[in-house]
């Protein structure tokens, strides 16, 4: 048996993002996946200062964790990204906290739309390198018992 100190999470779990006023969504790990992706509509990029923003709507109306806030984000960058359906776009991406085992973690995100997904929210390999170990039998590892 090999030792580590990496935690292990689930192939499901509740985490947090407190940056963005949302507890207890459900993530899908996702080692398949490179990057780490954020269900939402209305996504709009504009130029304020000499800076590139981007302007969104986290989630859909009929999410329970839906607020209708508009978010206004600096882009960290814009590069392409190859859905799970072979078909490359250029996705925006952001810098914002995730939350496991009650400790915050910087993560990037890209921003799309997940409507046809189960989860909004996927969490790529990129994030979880070095971090965690993910037991895909289990789920929900991370949330306070």
């Amino acid at each position: 048996m090999i030792k580590n100190s990496h935690s292990v999470i689930g192939r499901l779990e509740l985490v947090d993002l407190p940056d963005l006023g949302i507890e207890r969504i459900e993530a899908k790990i996702d080692t398949g996946a490179f990057t780490s992706s954020l269900h939402c509509h209305k996504i709009h990029i504009f130029e304020k200062d000499n800076t590139k923003y981007v302007r969104f709507n986290l989630l859909d109306p009929a999410h329970p964790a839906y607020n209708e806030k508009l978010f206004e984000l600096v882009i960290h960058d814009i590069r392409p990204v190859k859905s799970s359906n072979g078909i490359s776009e250029d996705r925006v991406f952001i810098k914002t906290m995730i939350r496991f085992f009650d400790t915050d973690f910087e993560i990037q995100f890209s921003l799309t739309d997940r409507s046809e997904m189960k989860y909004p929210l996927l969490v790529g390999r990129k994030f979880l390198k070095g971090k965690f170990l993910v037991d895909v039998s289990k789920k929900n590892l991370s949330v306070k018992k």
